[in-house]
């Protein structure tokens, strides 16, 4: 993926100061820059404020503390990478507007909230379009990756730096029940996230999709709020889900993808070297991610029946097949560039 490049003025004040630094110039800024006074500089840490909806537990929150040791690595003290776990400082699907806003620098957004602004990317929210992590891997770090996260810059003012395998979403439900085809869930209340392209996978997948914010989940769950829930099988244990279900249904709906992303504003303000960095330190934290991820889920099913829990596999040829023509005869279909879907399948 080429680098972005952003011709319009930085006007933050720490912009201002990390730039003046570069040139070696003698500034104060109170906006976190340091102190220059005759031959001696105070170091400034270039601050980049993170924000993740993630829980301390799973491994896309402790991607960024390999991405944080990265750039101390490379660059010991020049950096203060400020990481905000649980929502804390941005809501899910906020981080993306705030930072083309300039008041976040970093986030890991999925594709979901990418979707939104950018049509053409609800491809990738698709059940059952990407095959595997081994593909989704492929695939971003291809020629398509690279169109589509120019698309991405260009609408939302954000670069996508790295793909993190999130996991391969599956079903959780609070009652055991038979399910081989969409139409055993139909009537069930299936938890997702408040957006209409997580209710049509819901609806697609033969649910009642009912909005829920992830931190009402468990409780939604052990009081019979919603039926069920999906996600990947680490998500389902780094938030303790196993203990307020029943049942998991392996029906693999959904390769699901984060991205690395970081504000153009930000991008723009850092030096060639500190970009190449700031990338460097996105890929190992996604890589760390992803192979911690996929070992985790290898060993998970045999975890959660050691929990008590019923694992079934159900008839996933008829979800596919099920799913893919719901959304190629939806919006969402004729929003893909022309071509798109068979590209993806050709990626092997």
């Amino acid at each position: 993926m080429s680098a972005v490049t952003h011709n319009s003025p930085v006007s933050l004040p720490r912009r201002n100061a990390l730039n003046s630094l570069i040139r070696g110039a003698t500034i104060l800024s109170g906006a976190g820059a340091g102190v220059y006074s005759g031959q001696s500089m105070a170091a400034a840490k270039i601050a980049l404020r993170i924000s993740t909806p993630a829980v301390p537990d799973d491994w896309h929150a402790k991607m960024w503390t390999v991405f944080k040791d990265s750039l101390e690595t490379a660059a010991p003290g020049a950096y203060d990478a400020q990481i905000n776990l649980n929502a804390t400082l941005f809501k899910q699907g906020a981080e993306g507007a705030a930072m083309a806003r300039g008041n976040l620098d970093m986030a890991s957004v999925s594709a979901f909230d990418i979707a939104k602004l950018v049509p053409e990317f609800s491809i990738f929210t698709a059940g059952y379009v990407v095959r595997d992590p081994a593909q989704q891997q492929k695939i971003f770090n291809g020629p398509i990756g690279a169109e589509m996260f120019r698309r991405v810059s260009e609408k939302m003012d954000i670069t996508l730096l790295s793909t993190a395998y999130l996991g391969t979403r599956q079903l959780t439900l609070r009652d055991t029940r038979k399910v081989m085809t969409p139409a055993d869930l139909r009537g069930v209340k299936l938890r997702m996230p408040s957006s209409k392209e997580w209710l049509f996978l819901g609806a697609a997948l033969g649910a009642t999709p009912t909005p829920l914010a992830f931190g009402e989940v468990y409780m939604g769950l052990g009081n019979g709020t919603i039926d069920g829930q999906d996600n990947p099988l680490p998500t389902v244990r780094a938030a303790k889900l196993y203990e307020v279900s029943r049942q998991i249904i392996l029906t693999g709906h959904l390769i699901d993808s984060l991205f690395i992303a970081i504000s153009n504003r930000t991008l723009a303000s850092l030096s060639p070297a500190q970009q190449q960095q700031v990338r460097t330190a996105a890929m190992a934290a996604a890589n760390y991610n992803n192979e911690n991820r996929l070992k985790e889920e290898g060993q998970l099913v045999g975890f959660f029946r050691q929990q008590g829990l019923q694992v079934n596999t159900p008839d996933v040829n008829a979800f596919r097949k099920s799913v893919l023509a719901a959304y190629q005869n939806s919006d969402y279909g004729r929003d893909w560039p022309q071509g798109l879907l068979e590209r993806i399948n050709a990626v092997k």
